[in-house]
């Protein structure tokens, strides 16, 4: 063997025994460490919903404001109701919430007894099943309906416009029309400022605009309107009438309910189409949207709920309970 060749198997020993020759890789057992992996970062957890309450929060007052004929795609988004808009951001919306029939006065039953009792705007006749005030008068908890427009207190005959009797459902009830006392709980919305003022608010709100201001009819002193002259009239009674409720320390416990009672006529989806409902108060969730399906009978279960009112008349004994909107 020549000096070079010598010479290199020598190096070539001398290097197996820092590393190995000939670019072989180390065998496992060498005993030189391998090199400790880069560890992976943990992965930021997804922030959590926002827990639903095992039940439905009690509400010194709850506040149940019905607006006219418009879908949820003319409401939620418009630029002419930026008043309500606010509130449906700030607060909380149902965004898969479907009327339960056309024309009005069966959905105003439906938010009242938990059945559409008729689709007759025309209706004369009485209804006698169970309803929002029978279950309260059972409870021990008090209402009013506070209708703009209405003639006078306790009054229960036919329209006198922007007054609309079918809006009005508490004018039908035989539990109504057979108590003085009872009768004596529809009045002029007017009376709402004075009952916050003696602090006299019932348990249970029912207020209804009048049809210059609910979006129904054209504004007072607009003969001819553009439907977005309606949406605006509407709103501007809201940021007026409703806001400054909101925003009262009395009625820190309340909740407030803003519901359209149908959509267009000719979205007949689940009954009476898609509409808009928001909620704002006291225990509401805020910015919070809701995929889930309601319709009428949803709601009046949650006034009930809120009020601690276990008779749940009707559709609103087997109605989805909403309790998701809460935190």
């Amino acid at each position: 063997m020549g000096p070079k060749i010598v010479g290199f198997v020598l190096f070539c020993s001398l290097l197996l025994v820092a590393a190995g020759c000939g670019g072989g890789g180390v065998s496992a057992s060498s005993s030189t460490t391998a090199a400790t992996p880069t560890p992976t970062p943990a992965a930021t957890p997804s922030p959590s919903p926002s827990p639903t309450p095992a039940t439905i929060p009690a509400a010194d007052h709850v506040f149940l404001i019905v607006l006219e004929n418009h879908a949820f795609s003319q409401v939620i988004g418009s630029p002419f109701m930026p008043y309500l808009n606010s509130l449906a951001a700030q607060h909380s919306l149902a965004t898969n919430y479907f009327a339960n029939t056309h024309p009005s006065i069966g959905n105003y039953f439906m938010l009242t007894t938990g059945n559409i009792e008729t689709n007759n705007d025309a209706f004369t006749g009485t209804v006698s099943s169970d309803s929002i005030p029978r279950a309260f008068a059972a409870a021990g908890k008090t209402w009013k309906a506070y209708m703009e427009s209405l003639p006078s207190a306790g009054y229960t005959g036919g329209d006198v416009y922007p007054y609309f009797k079918h809006h009005n459902p508490f004018a039908y009830m035989t539990d109504v029309l057979g108590s003085s006392a009872e009768t004596a709980n529809l009045v002029p919305f007017a009376q709402l400022s004075s009952d916050l003022g003696a602090g006299t608010v019932p348990n249970f709100a029912f207020i209804a605009p009048n049809a210059e201001d609910d979006a129904h009819d054209c504004p007072t002193g607009i003969p001819l309107c553009l439907d977005s002259d309606k949406l605006t009239a509407a709103d501007n009674w809201l940021k007026n009438n409703i806001d400054p409720l909101i925003k009262s320390p009395a009625l820190a416990n309340s909740v407030f309910i803003i519901v359209f009672d149908e959509s267009l006529d000719v979205d007949l989806i689940n009954g009476g189409g898609k509409v808009a409902w928001v909620m704002a108060g006291s225990h509401v969730k805020s910015a919070f949207k809701s995929t889930t399906l309601y319709q009428h009978q949803s709601t009046l279960r949650l006034v009930l709920d809120l009020l601690g009112v276990t008779d749940h008349p009707g559709n609103s004994a087997t109605a989805p309970t909403m309790q998701e909107f809460f935190q």
